[in-house]
Order: C-alpha cells, then structure tokens, then sequence
C-alpha cells in the first residue's frame, strides 16, 4: 500500500480531509488546524456513498482524512435504541467505507472512535486502577451504541491504515457545549457517582493531529491517564465556578429507571498514549489546567 509507515513523517505540506463538520470534534479540528496553518477541507460526501467519498478524495487530495461523523443520539445513546438502521448505516457501514476507501488511496485515517465499549469486571475492578488495554476485547455491549462501535473497532483491525482513537466522556473548556460532559451532569437532576476514565479534548484533540503527522496506526486509548467521578468533577464545578452549586447523587439502580439502556462505566489504560506523549498530564491535573482555570468565576484562595 501507499500509506507511509507507522511512526514516520513526510516532507511535502499537510492537507487534512475532515468528516463532522457539523460535529462538537469536527468542528474544534478545523479551528485547530486554522491555529496550526494546517490546509484543510470538510468532506461534503456521505460516508456510508462509496462514489462521494471517492469523489472528495479527488477534489481534496489530501494527505490525511479524519473521521469524526458518526451517530452518538440526541439527546443521547438511548436514541440508538429506536434507531437501529441509521446507527448501522452512520457508525458501522460509512466508517467501514470511508476505511476502505483511504486503504485503497494510500490514506491514514485518523478515526475518532470511543471506549464506552468496556465496563469494569472481576479482573478490571473499579478502584483498583486496572484498566482496559488497547488488545483487550470489549466487554460491554449493554446499549445498541456501543454494540456497533465494538463491532465496528474489531472490523477496522484489518485496516492497517486507520488510527482508531477510543474517546470517553469528552471534556472541553466551553462550559455551554450541551455536548460536554461536565455540561450535561450540572444539568441532570441527579447523577451516579463512579470514577471513569474521561478525554479532556483541549489537550488530547492537538495530540490527535500530532498522531496523524507521526502517521500512527492501530488502536489507542484516548483518555487521559487515571480517572475521575462524577462527584469529583462537580467539587471542582463548585469550587471554581459556582459556589452555591449542588446535586443530589443516586444508584446505577436508580438510574435504570430514567434511561433506556445501561451506560459503561470503565478505566482504560493509558500507558500506550503517554508513552508516545509523556507530557500528557493526568485527567484531575488536565481539567483543573485546561478547564476550570480558564473558567474560574470564584476568588482566587
């Protein structure tokens, strides 16, 4: 194949072919690339159109593509579940395409995936700071969302062209973002209370693009090292934003009766993307630097 090895650069100018452009990673990967001086275009073709894909890639040329299009539901994962098809036919059927589409151009594809495909087990217990590897099978297939990112994820092993990139729980400094993670528990009525390994995307999204120029492959954990919980977070929400801020927690047995399919719940192992990227900073250091600083409303102590 075309595609350069694993871990090498190249000399001529990069130009990136992003699908999402409507998409919360879409869109913040455009801006970055604007920051960056990087060239780069917005796919206008359907991933799951063979021929517009093929199309884009003619017009474009680029040396990378990014896929970050997909269906995750609205509001959430529980649309999925009365939405088999659409799901099939975005996450499964269009990244497959788009895949073998790059495969046959000589592409990488950076993939930006998800590790909501695991949920803590007897070996993988919560607390004990085990998580999921990169090699390890997923084990939670509790909601139809994540049912098609496993399968689609052991699929895409094949594909010695794609970077699959297992985003969790994604973070950003935009507090409005109905999409962010911290945005959405300051606004449910009540919240679980269990540590997860979480994706702070104003440190890790740059490191997506560092990934594509060392044109990496292969399956990475995308979160940062360690994991925190849901309590964790809304003290730090408290302690740097609103001081009069309160929630009420309750099970995951309670939390059965206000959602259609379970969520995953899960640690995953770093150590692969930190070795590449030592001065990655752990997921409590990474939200308090790069999302509560920047946002503080309360008094300096």
């Amino acid at each position: 194949m075309g595609f350069p090895a694993n871990g090498s650069s190249q000399e001529k100018p990069y130009k990136f072919l992003i699908y999402g452009r409507t998409g919360w990673i879409g869109g913040l990967l455009g801006k970055l690339c604007e920051a960056q001086g990087i060239e780069y275009e917005y796919g206008s073709g359907r991933l799951e159109n063979r021929s517009s894909l093929e199309s884009d890639l003619a017009t474009v040329n680029p040396t990378h593509v990014f896929n970050a299009a997909g269906v995750t539901g609205r509001p959430n994962v529980d649309w999925c579940e009365s939405h088999k098809v659409e799901t099939i036919r975005a996450n499964v059927v269009g990244t497959l395409t788009l895949a073998d589409v790059c495969r046959e151009k000589g592409l990488i594809l950076i993939n930006y995936a998800t590790g909501c495909i695991f949920e803590y087990d007897s070996g993988h217990k919560l607390g004990s700071g085990i998580g999921f590897k990169e090699e390890d099978t997923p084990n939670f297939i509790g909601s139809f969302y994540s049912k098609t990112k496993a399968m689609v994820e052991e699929l895409l092993k094949n594909y010695d062209n794609v970077c699959t990139l297992r985003v969790r729980m994604p973070i950003s400094a935009d507090l409005t973002n109905p999409r962010n993670f911290i945005t959405k528990i300051t606004r449910y009525a009540r919240v679980v209370n269990i540590p997860n390994s979480m994706t702070i995307l104003d440190e890790l999204l740059p490191i997506s693009i560092e990934m594509a120029k060392r044109n990496l492959t292969g399956i990475w954990n995308f979160t940062n090292p360690g994991v925190v919980s849901h309590n964790e977070i809304l003290e730090m929400y408290r302690d740097y934003i609103d001081p009069s801020f309160k929630w009420n927690n309750f099970t995951i047995e309670e939390q059965s009766e206000v959602i259609i399919a379970p969520r995953s719940n899960n640690e995953l192992d770093a150590s692969k993307l930190s070795k590449e990227f030592p001065e990655m900073k752990s997921i409590k250091e990474s939200l308090i630097e790069n999302v509560f600083k920047p946002n503080r409303k309360t008094p300096v102590a």
